[in-house]
């Protein structure tokens, strides 16, 4: 690498030895999709490690998005914040939902809590809110809001990987949250994403939608 070259940020990766030693043991069990068994042991290490009940490995942070939304029956517009990556918005669309733009709190970068009930109209379905750079949004006041008007929320933590407050998980914060693993996240698989839920049945509808049932478009 040109040491002249000043990279925005340097991935962690695992000793290659290490990681050989893996690849070598899927090599000799011939299954590498669908729910092998590190498949399998990962999701459930992680689950353990970020203290949530549920989580789904996908292969990007976009697809937990699309499915979350496709999981929860989601139309009509939802709320959402316009500082972003392009997925969270991009996710909206696909399904085709209208995203309705509410401003931030220039002090967090999260969505305003104050300016979201203006927002609301007879066809909002739900809140789907970022906690922008790991800084958690206010999940109570966000909650409080969806109760009120019927509405469900998905969490786009993405960069909130490990975040807690108050020892409890901000992943557990409304009906789902999901996550992204790109090399340029805290934690990253090189490239991959999870959703997060909080009920098995919930996680085996996850199951299906992801193997079998994401539309393509």
């Amino acid at each position: 690498m040109d040491k002249s070259l000043i990279t925005v940020t340097s991935p962690l990766l695992p000793d290659l030895d290490d990681f050989h030693a893996m690849l070598k043991e899927i090599w000799a069990g011939k299954w590498i999709t669908n729910n092998g068994s590190f498949h399998k042991r990962l999701e459930k290490e992680l689950a353990a490690y970020l203290k949530v009940p549920f989580i789904s490995l996908f292969t990007n942070g976009t697809l937990p998005l699309i499915t979350a939304l496709q999981a929860l029956r989601i139309t009509g517009e939802v709320i959402t914040t316009p500082y972003s990556f392009v997925a969270t918005t991009h996710a909206l669309w696909w399904n085709g939902i209208t995203p309705v733009f509410v401003d931030i709190d220039p002090s967090t970068g999260n969505m305003d809590p104050d300016k979201i009930e203006a927002a609301i109209t007879p066809r909002t379905t739900a809140i789907m809110p970022v906690h922008v750079y790991g800084k958690p949004c206010d999940t109570v006041r966000i909650q409080e809001i969806a109760d009120k008007y019927g509405l469900k929320v998905i969490y786009d933590a993405a960069h909130a990987f490990g975040v807690e407050v108050n020892g409890e998980s901000i992943l557990n914060a409304g009906d789902m949250s999901t996550l992204s693993f790109h090399a340029t996240k805290v934690y990253n698989t090189i490239e991959g994403g999870a959703l997060v839920m909080h009920d098995e049945q919930t996680k085996k509808r996850i199951d299906y939608l992801k193997n079998f049932a994401l539309p393509m478009r």
